[in-house]
């Protein structure tokens, strides 16, 4: 009985690591204030890791010939690899948007891919490469970033312009943000009616440095910025 209980609390420690890997993936996407953050990625990680276990272990009875005796019964254990592969395929879909043709949301779906990939390897017993692999998106999302910060968590505003006239303000205004080094990761805009001038609204990442101020004499234009 021992013997079983520490051989389960094996495949229990393969879920919690990945889960830790998912977490650590998730946290700088929530950090970014992305669609899927730290209980996303954890899940997927502590899932992909689980079945793989069960892909790997829980069909010894019906090898060994235990339930039927004298039938031979052989199985493929990568078909549930591929089934997590398609199955988290679907689950990244859903956070891809297109908005104002703008395509929103690639990177964390392509995030929640490759957790998957680093709970099925945990689960699978490949440690090293889990861990590994990690660290390795955790540098690609770090250093490829644009307007990356390694010290400093972003803080996201909604920077709102009203009735604007001006032929050229998106341009503007988002060279006057990149000046300070703040960036712009959307533009909507809208116009309350016919006779009114647009509403510009921009949703940017900044350091926590920038000021509110700073950012509402940007422009003659009256101004709100939200968190």
């Amino acid at each position: 009985m021992t013997f079983i209980y520490q051989f389960h609390l094996h495949y229990i420690f393969r879920i919690v690591l990945a889960g830790i890997c998912g977490i650590l993936i998730g946290y700088e996407r929530k950090n970014r204030a992305k669609e899927a953050g730290l209980r996303t990625h954890c899940i997927v990680a502590c899932a992909s890791a689980l079945m793989m276990v069960v892909s790997k272990y829980a069909f010894f009875d019906l090898i060994k010939g235990d339930l039927y005796p004298g039938v031979d019964i052989r199985l493929d254990p990568s078909r549930v690899a591929q089934g997590i592969v398609s199955g988290v395929g679907f689950l990244g879909a859903g956070m891809i948007f297109v908005r104002k043709n703008t395509i929103k949301g690639l990177t964390t779906a392509a995030g929640i891919w490759a957790t998957s990939g680093i709970g099925m390897a945990i689960g699978g017993g490949m440690y090293v490469v889990g861990i590994v692999s990690t660290a390795i998106i955790l540098a690609i999302q770090f250093a490829l970033h644009i307007n990356s910060r390694f010290t400093f968590t972003p803080k996201n505003k909604r920077i709102k312009f009203f009735n604007v006239t001006e032929d050229g303000f998106q341009d503007k205004i988002t060279n006057k943000l990149s000046e300070l080094n703040v960036y712009v990761s959307d533009v909507s805009i809208e116009r309350e009616s016919i006779d009114s001038g647009l509403n510009y609204v921009f949703y940017v990442e900044m350091l926590k440095t920038v000021k509110e101020e700073e950012l509402m004499k940007l422009s003659e234009y009256p101004c709100t910025v939200e968190s």
